[in-house]
């Protein structure tokens, strides 16, 4: 499989804008907006640029609590459109609980203080690690692949001012094989399991790095 180049600085200016899109629009979030559309010549003229700016002029035209109700309804009221990437795979059982420790591991080595005000499966939380860590936080993507594809479907399905962004975070990943694509098949009309059962454990640290035992 052809990997796409994954520490640009295209990239790594797109994912900080998306870290900070992709989070509750309150205050904070809608401060910044004027600042990532004086940064949007970073991304050239890309499909990420169109996008990115296609959501600020989204929020310009939304009042704040109509931006609010929207991501309300769409992110924290929906089981099937969580940006916690491992809930996915796993649900609510011990194995997403290990994928969690692994994730936190993996930031701690990384010198990377993620909030424990937040789990570490959060979307914005991995593209704001990409930002600091490219190599390790693009690897925690590519392992979390199944929640990115299975939202960024279940986005599109609802038409979501939303989805463009998650379609510019699965454009820096390799491609699908049609197996794949398949298997998330099944897995989105399955739903995620009530309990580990037929599911390899989340890869160890070791693993998710490369770094031999």
């Amino acid at each position: 499989m052809t990997r796409r180049p994954r520490n640009t600085p295209d990239t790594s200016v797109l994912h900080a804008m998306l870290s900070i899109l992709l989070h509750y629009p309150d205050q904070r979030v809608l401060s910044q907006c004027d600042a990532i559309a004086a940064a949007l010549g970073h991304l050239g003229a890309s499909p990420a640029r169109a996008a990115v700016a296609g959501f600020l002029g989204w929020l310009d035209a939304h009042t704040p609590a109509a931006a609010a109700e929207t991501y309300v309804t769409t992110f924290d009221l929906a089981r099937r459109r969580s940006l916690h990437l491992t809930y996915y795979r796993h649900g609510d059982t011990r194995a997403r609980g290990m994928a969690l420790l692994t994730l936190k591991h993996l930031y701690r080595r990384a010198g990377y203080p993620a909030p424990d005000s937040e789990l570490p499966d959060f979307l914005p939380l991995i593209l704001e690690f990409t930002v600091v860590d490219p190599d390790t936080g693009h690897d925690i993507l590519s392992r979390c692949r199944d929640g990115l594809e299975l939202l960024t479907d279940a986005l599109h399905d609802i038409d979501s001012p939303y989805a463009p962004l998650l379609d510019t975070v699965r454009d820096t990943l390799p491609t699908l094989p049609a197996g794949e694509r398949q298997r998330l098949r099944a897995l989105a009309a399955d739903g995620p399991p009530s309990e580990q059962v037929g599911l390899e454990p989340f890869a160890p640290p070791e693993y998710l790095t490369g770094t031999p035992r």
